[in-house]
């Protein structure tokens, strides 16, 4: 039996967007489940001092600011570092945010946090990338249940989905790349379908929306169409599983990319809100699907026009559209039989832990 002491082999991770709404999931999780982790490292630009108060007598949160698209920051962040798992990104499908930030941001942060790796001799990345990368595509092709190996049109016409393809490439291709020391980088790549769960930002906005047009929702999406959203929670799990298996097999992880999902039910994305927030009483205002396209291109239109005034970017636009009308499911049956994964959370745990997040939104809609 070895005599060194196991307070040396417990390792140190690096979050980066650790403040994040996926980013504290992951700290959560792994502040929970992972044994083998001495101190968790929270790499962001925007610091919540908070998190610090999570730290038990075994693990340390350290915070840790800093911009990923500045190298120098990165570099810092990452000094004896044992894994890194990169989760900043901006997601943006609403021209929010200009396509030159989101390209620095996504893809330029990425090459610093590989660039760091090798530099440092860091020899686990496991990236958080997006099932957008494939797809839905705005021409409308359905992905039904669908694998890392499924054929299909992967089109990209929006930033985002753009970025993280190309990020995702990159952090595949540094793969088997030597790093100081003479060691070699492993790194595998996670998609996760759509997230939700506590702090999901998207979720307050669809009820704030819900609120400003005075309890009233339009719908209009094809009650047919199937999306798989994933619980925020459970792909924290799965980065945590990833993580662990990247260093112990190497040689299966390295290079493979992993579709994200749990067991949380099909639905289209308007239906599974309206799940969590029947409780607001909501009202339907059920449109044909011409109309929400003509009003779709009509956002787009004022936005254009109002751009140089100001800044108009509703969820409804052509591409938001083209997605939420687009059946996209997949299986986690390859992240099952490389490293054992099954959701932490079932369905039930799922709905409930987010249902309480939700019920602290006002019920007095004057007071949203």
């Amino acid at each position: 039996m070895s005599s060194e002491n196991p307070e040396k082999r417990r390792l140190v991770y690096l979050l980066t967007g650790g403040c994040g709404f996926l980013g504290q999931h992951l700290l959560n999780v792994l502040l929970e489940k992972e044994d083998n982790v001495k101190e968790i490292r929270v790499f962001d630009k925007h610091i919540d001092p908070s998190l610090v108060d999570l730290s038990t007598e075994r693990v340390k949160v350290v915070l840790s600011q800093g911009d990923i698209t500045d190298y120098s920051s990165v570099l810092e962040a990452c000094h004896g570092v044992d894994l890194v798992i990169h989760s900043a990104s901006l997601v943006d499908v609403w021209y929010r945010v200009p396509e030159k930030t989101i390209h620095a941001v996504n893809v330029g942060g990425t090459e610093n946090v590989i660039k760091a790796c090798q530099e440092l001799g860091i020899q686990q990345l496991v990236y958080t990338s997006s099932m957008e990368v494939v797809g839905p595509n705005v021409k409308g092709d359905t992905f039904i249940r669908g694998d890392e190996d499924t054929p299909y049109n992967v089109c990209h016409n929006m930033p985002y989905p753009k970025s993280k393809a190309m990020a995702e490439k990159l952090v595949l291709e540094a793969n088997g790349t030597k790093v100081a020391g003479g060691a070699v980088l492993y790194t595998c790549s996670l998609r996760p379908t759509g997230i939700y769960g506590e702090n999901h930002n998207l979720m307050k906005e669809f009820y704030m929306m819900g609120v400003r047009t005075g309890g009233w929702l339009i719908k209009g999406v094809p009650q047919n169409t199937e999306h798989g959203r994933v619980y925020a929670g459970n792909v924290a799990w799965m980065h945590l599983l990833a993580a662990r298996a990247l260093r112990e097999h190497p040689e299966r992880l390295g290079g493979e990319v992993y579709y994200c999902y749990d067991d949380s039910p099909y639905k289209s994305y308007d239906e599974f809100n309206m799940q969590f927030l029947s409780g607001f009483k909501f009202r339907s205002l059920r449109m044909p699907l011409c109309v929400l396209w003509m009003l779709a291109c009509f956002n787009e239109l004022l936005r254009w026009l109002l751009k140089p005034v100001c800044s108009f970017t509703p969820i409804l636009n052509r591409y938001t559209l083209a997605v939420a009308c687009t059946s996209f499911t997949v299986s986690s049956d390859k992240a099952q039989r490389h490293f054992s994964y099954r959701p932490l959370y079932d369905w039930e745990q799922c709905r409930s832990r987010t249902q309480s997040w939700v019920d602290t939104f006002p019920l007095n809609n004057k007071d949203a």
